[in-house]
């Protein structure tokens, strides 16, 4: 799970209407011959040439490794930039097609090189369309794909088709081998600036673009194959569902699990750890099959076994060898089994995790994205989580349930702040507790880390919105340090804690029937998890947004105790002023969420934002002045918004508040109450304009102040013999570009890719 800082086609007469490009933010509708210009709305589709860019500084850590940890890191780092091009094929039918066009335009000359060839250019860009032709290359290298990775909405570029076509045809590469880029240009440039109503944001049949699935699939084609993967106790974190069609009209359902063995590699062990093979179930035809990614999942497990090499120890080579076994064979108990040795590394020098792991963008909530990490320990903030790890027995009795429906033993994990050298997915979190499994999260226990060089990167000052002015001040001052306490308290006392009632294969209940009492009622308890069921399938779609929300409550609530705030180094008046920030940024961070909520189809595009929407909610119903939002004209004459939280009423009315809900929410967690979990929920996310706050009306007001989301860039490591040196880059989009130009160097994975891409493209009426 992560902590993360603070993821619309138009309609013409009852028909869907397609977009394509005609001057700077603004789009031609065609209509049935008709033509009509439309400005988009608010920009939220594009990448403004301002974007801040941070540098993601690691290279003091780096070079306090030893020679072997220095191996180990980069190899780690090279699988997880390998796994990572998998992202593409999980974010949209054009991404891997985009990826090598603008590989091999920038790997053919310099940024300043094309920017001279293509200014001088016939019907060439204006250096503002230039600059916007790079900000839209390093925003999608930086979310891998064209569909941010925060909040789920697809960007377009921010100048006219003909200029980037333009800027592809005085390229380098075009000069080269102008049929090839030619071809790359058409297969993707329709898809690069379609903005239809579908594919607007990621979702799952008509509401959205999803490549977890194929194009014909739905909602309750998701509900069939789950059905199906709980029955055959199958994991849906490493897989993908294609529906066909034979020609006597019977659907076939493929489940496609990511390894680098495909299935006309039979071996029979194999067989039996990832039960390939046909099913017939309730009326329905499934083919479980392999080898997804499978160039892609091999060269990660060839570096994984270099890695292996310079393992510090015992912890580290079993780990690595049960990851080498999932990526080839697509077995997740493999994964599993490489996650506990993981856990049972205390301390590292160097950490990691790799696999499929976070379900945020599967529209099902139960398909793992690809993410790998590399990092090193940063001691000193490391020693503050290391404190509240040994205490976290005394202040878990402190959240507002009874010991019953905590968890019988706190498995006290490994919590660190990290300096990343390496996050290849579609975005870096602040803060990460893993691994998701609930059965090891239950039983074995889990580690937590908070990224310290992504929550202390700088970019030029951002504006802070809907605050006053004293409120701005103080949140420019403590926003980081309070976040570090957030963070801390979210993914160690959030995500760590809380009972699961569950019954073994056996019949056998973890909680005694009898004694155990329904926080609500008072009776018996009668809803538990039946075996085989877990978190992610019993609590599908609102699973990972209501257990953010849970966590995020966690953190505001306990950061009230004033003995925990000292363990970070916050006392007397600073202590007061941290907590009223932290609490300061929830609020303000509900009002935010509004951006990430699409009207038209009343759906969220990113869990953490929902789950700060529904916090916000809590605490305005709350009343009693705790928190109000005044609606006035700005200083520009546009409506603006002021968030006020009183300060005197967090301890009373805001920990009330927030005690209560956070109970319910574990009360339906632990009871595995999807029903009046998910109403609950349901109520709480509504955006409408029922409430005194107008939220839906209000949400033009924020999207007309929103600010763009900075983007990171990232060093590479290079190995020179048996010497590993770290390369680093310019903190701006070009320098974005170079790393990325320089991270995938081989023009094989140009044509790895390609294949990928020809292989499943029909699956996507491509």
């Amino acid at each position: 799970m992560h902590c993360t800082a603070v993821r619309y086609c138009f309609r013409f007469s009852g028909r869907i209407c397609r977009a394509t490009y005609f001057c700077k933010r603004f789009y031609t509708l065609k209509v049935q011959g008709t033509v009509r210009l439309a400005k988009m709305t608010d920009s939220q589709f594009i990448i403004p040439n301002e974007v801040p860019v941070a540098n993601l500084e690691c290279k003091v850590a780096f070079n306090c490794l030893t020679g072997k940890e220095k191996r180990y890191s980069h190899f780690l780092s090279q699988a997880s930039w390998a796994g990572g091009l998998s992202v593409l094929f999980q974010t949209s039918a054009e991404s891997p097609v985009i990826f090598i066009l603008l590989q091999k335009i920038f790997k053919s000359q310099t940024v300043c090189e094309l920017e001279e060839a293509a200014l001088k250019a016939p019907n060439g860009p204006s250096k503002e369309e230039f600059e916007a032709m790079v900000t839209y290359a390093a925003a999608f290298y930086s979310n891998s794909g064209n569909y941010k990775s925060f909040g789920d909405t697809k960007f377009v570029p921010n100048l006219p088709k003909d200029k980037f076509y333009a800027i592809v045809k005085s390229s380098a590469a075009y000069a080269k081998d102008n049929d090839s880029i030619e071809d790359l240009w058409k297969s993707c440039s329709d898809a690069l600036y379609s903005l239809s109503r579908r594919e607007q944001q990621l979702g799952l049949g008509e509401t959205g673009i999803s490549t977890y699935f194929s194009s014909n699939c739905t909602l309750q084609d998701a509900e069939i194959a789950q059905k199906f993967l709980n029955d055959k106790e199958i994991s849906a974190y490493n897989t993908r569902l294609f529906k066909t069609v034979d020609a006597n009209g019977a659907v076939i359902y493929e489940v496609r699990l990511a390894s680098s063995l495909k299935t006309d590699t039979p071996v029979e062990e194999i067989e039996k750890i990832t039960k390939c093979g046909t099913f017939n179930f309730d009326g329905h035809t499934f083919k479980v099959t392999r080898g997804d990614y499978a160039p892609l999942m091999n060269k990660m497990a060839d570096n994984l076994k270099l890695a292996k090499e310079h393992a510090a120890n015992e912890h580290e080579a079993t780990m690595l060898k049960h990851y080498i076994n999932s990526f080839t064979t697509g077995s997740i108990d493999a994964h599993k089994d490489g996650s506990r040795s993981w856990i049972r590394d205390k301390g590292p020098v160097v950490e990691s995790y790799i696999g499929f792991i976070e379900s945020y963008r599967d529209p099902f909530g139960v398909r793992g994205e690809f993410e790998g990490f590399v990092a090193m320990v940063n001691k000193e903030m490391s020693t503050k989580f290391a404190n509240l790890v040994s205490n976290a027995e005394k202040y878990l009795p402190l959240l507002p349930w009874p010991k019953e429906y905590e968890k019988d033993r706190f498995l006290r994990p490994d919590f660190t702040s990290l300096d990343v050298l390496c996050f290849a997915t579609s975005g870096i979190p602040a803060g990460i507790n893993i691994p998701n499994y609930d059965d090891i999260r239950q039983e074995e226990g889990f580690k937590n880390v908070s990224l310290g060089n992504v929550l202390s990167a700088n970019t030029k000052d951002q504006k802070i919105t809907f605050l006053s002015d004293e409120d701005k001040e103080l949140f420019t001052k403590l926003k980081a340090p309070s976040f570090e306490v957030q963070v801390g308290l979210h993914e160690l006392l959030g995500h760590g804690s809380g009972k699961l009632f569950q019954k073994d294969e056996n019949g056998k209940l973890n909680f005694d029937v009898e004694a155990v009492k329904h926080l609500d009622s008072g009776s018996k308890i009668e809803s538990w998890y039946n075996h085989g069921e877990t978190w992610d399938s019993k609590f599908p779609v609102i699973g990972s947004s209501y257990e953010e929300c849970r966590a995020e409550c966690v953190g505001i609530y306990l950061c009230l105790n004033r003995e925990i705030l000292s363990i970070f180094g916050h006392e007397n008046q600073a202590a007061e002023d941290i907590l009223y920030v932290n609490w300061l940024n929830m609020v303000r961070a509900g009002l935010l969420s509004l951006e990430f909520y699409t009207p038209e189809t009343k759906t969220w595009r990113q869990a953490h934002m929902q789950a700060r929407y529904v916090i916000l909610r809590v605490l305005l119903e709350a009343g009693q002045g705790l928190v109000q939002i005044e609606k006035l004209t700005g200083e520009d004459g546009k409506p603006d918004a002021v968030m006020k939280l009183d300060r005197s009423k967090i301890d009373t009315v805001g920990k009330d508040a927030i005690g209560k809900f956070l109970q319910k929410l574990q009360l339906f967690k632990s009871t595995a109450d999807f029903t009046q979990g998910k109403a609950m929920y349901d109520k709480y996310s509504a955006v409408n304009d029922e409430t005194p706050e107008k939220f839906l009306s209000m949400r033009s007001v924020v999207m007309a102040r929103k600010q763009p989301r900075r983007m990171f860039v990232q060093p590479n490591t290079l190995q020179e013999g048996d010497d590993i040196t770290l390369h680093e880059y310019d903190a701006s989009v070009a320098g974005i570009v170079q790393s990325f130009v320089e991270r995938y160097p081989e023009d094989e994975i140009e044509d790895i890719i390609k294949n990928l891409w020809m292989q499943d493209k029909e699956h996507f009426n491509f």
